[in-house]
Parts: structure tokens; C-alpha cells; sequence
């Protein structure tokens, strides 16, 4: 059985990258998801920046504690906007499509969209087409809830 509906895979280095981080939780525990978010069920983030010493301890335990969150999450989204995506979400994704999940991209940034595709080893690891807008996202979530729901029985 799955603990958690999404595990949220997005960049969450300055403000307005967990502000965003916030929103797209919000946004799926009102459609009735259940989410993990890094930052704020991930732990131990704040000891990392108050003591370097224990960096290498504490981030193979937030890693580790990720990648559990990871195995027990029937699907995944992954946050795309930046003018690359992030490269943890980009190995989470992996683990993600790996892991036989669903996985969603999300990519409101329009800086690579007059240019096409994303990288193809990202486009191809989507269950779906990426989703560039909140209307859009919230048909699809609604159209595969039971899919995402099963996942976690």
C-alpha cells in the first residue's frame, strides 16, 4: 500500500521556488491527494544550513528518506519551470519511471516552449503530455484520480 498520492518533484532553493512548491500542494490536497513535499516532510533541511559538519550525515538522511517517500507514492509531478529543469527532480523523475509510477510534468515557463520539446529522456518518462497550464493540470488529475487512487490500496 502506497502512503502518498503524489511525491512532489520540484526545485527548492529560493523563495519563490517553495512559494510555487506550496501552491501545487495546495492545489492537489484540494482535489483530495494525498502529497509528499521535501520541504516540508523531508526533515532535517534546516540543521544542513545551521551546521556543515553534519551535511554528509544529514543528506544521505534526507535522500534516503526521499527515496522511501518516492517508493511509496503511486505517482509523481515533477515541476519543470527554470531555464533548465532541476536536477534533483530530473534524477527523482528517473527513479520515479523506474519505480513503474505515474509521473506528470508540469511546466508553466515559456522559455522553452518556442523552442519545442523538452530534452527527450524527460518528454518520455511522462505517463502524459506535460501540462503548461492550472486548467489543464486540474482536468487531468481529475480524469486519472481513480488510476492514482488504486495505486494507494
Amino acid at each position: 500500500m502506497n502512503r502518498y498520492d503524489f511525491y512532489i518533484s520540484a526545485p527548492l532553493f529560493n523563495e519563490m521556488e517553495l512559494k510555487f512548491n506550496e501552491r501545487i500542494t495546495i492545489f492537489l490536497e484540494k482535489l483530495g491527494f494525498s502529497t509528499y513535499l521535501p520541504q516540508r516532510d523531508g526533515g532535517e533541511d534546516e540543521m544542513l544550513l545551521k551546521d556543515p559538519e553534519l551535511w554528509p550525515e544529514i543528506s544521505k538522511k534526507v535522500f534516503k528518506r526521499d527515496v522511501e517517500a518516492l517508493k511509496t507514492s503511486s505517482a509523481l509531478i515533477m515541476i519543470m519551470d527554470g531555464r533548465v529543469p532541476d536536477e534533483g527532480a530530473c534524477v527523482e523523475l528517473g527513479m520515479a519511471y523506474a519505480f513503474g509510477k505515474i509521473c506528470i510534468g508540469f511546466q508553466t515557463d515559456t522559455r522553452r516552449f518556442s523552442t519545442g520539446q523538452n530534452n527527450l529522456m524527460l518528454d518520455y518518462s511522462m505517463s502524459y503530455n506535460i501540462v503548461h497550464d492550472w486548467e489543464n493540470l486540474e482536468k487531468l488529475l481529475v480524469k486519472i484520480k481513480d488510476k492514482i487512487k488504486k495505486g494507494n490500496q
